[in-house]
């Protein structure tokens, strides 16, 4: 029998949808039936360029800012693809993973590679939606053309399978020095253990309650973290384009 969190802890139910955000949800569905719609909605998601420098829009959605940007954060991408994914009557919820961005495995030119060495703990966003009995991670961040850059791109997902996580996630320090049980596996509260995050996963029922957590934080920087933060950003999403016509 399928281990599930109680009913109202969950957003099961769709909430309406801007009419932007509606035009491609049913472009992108049209004629698919719930497996094949789950898995062109993650492509077409997966596919939108990955960037940390969006023209800002205050009267736009985080969902409806990537689709008029053609391009997007993680955050921005799994707002669109939990929402989207609800209207097919799927649960889903939030998952952030603490993750720095010195990553070895990453082909960064020295000048980047030094730039993020210096960089705090960052916060990266993916979904974990309800298939069947699992609760299976789903992560459309890096596009297609960024595997040649060394980044875990998630190629043909097949509407049912755990994806790869886009980061390395951090353990929890909590969970690491307290937490573990005589069969060396992290404690988890009653409805983590129905999702079975990683340790050091935060999940979040809600956008409002991600964003709560976020906004917390990153409201621990200090300014010059923020600026070293703003310059790696711009770098950063230049060396992406660069890596996706030269590489």
């Amino acid at each position: 029998m399928c281990r599930a969190v109680e009913r109202n802890s969950i957003v099961h139910d769709a909430q309406p949808i801007s009419p932007l955000v509606q035009s491609a949800f049913h472009e992108w569905i049209h004629g698919l039936d719930t497996r094949e719609s789950m898995i062109s909605i993650f492509s077409h998601i997966r596919d939108i360029p990955y960037s940390l420098v969006v023209p800002p829009n205050d009267s736009k959605t985080q969902q409806e800012q990537i689709l008029i940007a053609g391009k997007g954060s993680c955050a921005a991408k799994h707002y669109l693809l939990a929402e989207m994914f609800r209207n097919l009557n799927l649960s889903v919820v939030y998952a952030t993973f603490p993750f720095l961005w010195n990553d070895p495995d990453l082909h960064y030119p020295l000048q980047l590679r030094t730039l993020a060495a210096t960089l705090p703990v960052a916060h990266h966003l993916a979904c974990r939606v309800q298939i069947g009995c699992s609760w299976v991670l789903v992560d459309a961040t890096w596009d297609l053309p960024l595997a040649k850059g060394g980044f875990p791109v998630n190629g043909n997902w097949d509407g049912y399978s755990e994806t790869k996580c886009a980061v390395k996630s951090l353990k929890s320090p909590v969970r690491t020095a307290f937490c573990r049980t005589a069969t060396n596996e992290p404690c988890h509260g009653k409805d983590e253990a129905a999702l079975k995050p990683v340790d050091g996963e935060k999940n979040h029922w809600e956008e409002v309650d991600r964003a709560r957590y976020y906004s917390e934080k990153i409201s621990l920087r200090s300014s010059d973290e923020v600026e070293r933060i703003r310059l790696f950003s711009r770098e950063f999403s230049s060396w992406l384009e660069t890596v996706r016509t030269t590489m």
